[in-house]
């Protein structure tokens, strides 16, 4: 996992509300923005707020493990 709170200006990334995030509040779910290298996560309540980055493969791992569970 990468955590880097101010590493760079993330503001011109493009959220979308995770197809995982399931919720019947709009408003409490997870969003992702993905770039080349990155993908940056966030609580849909707590914009601007921390995110966390991970890389395309750990997302990837994450999101086939809780497609299994």
């Amino acid at each position: 996992m990468i955590r880097k709170p101010s590493a760079r200006d993330t503001s011109e990334l493009k959220w979308f509300k995770s197809s995982y995030s399931d919720s019947s509040s709009g408003n409490d779910c997870v969003e992702v923005a993905a770039t080349p290298g990155t993908v940056h996560v966030r609580d849909s309540k707590n914009v601007p707020g921390p995110r966390i980055a991970v890389t395309p493969t750990t997302w990837a791992d994450f999101v086939n493990y809780a497609s299994a569970s």
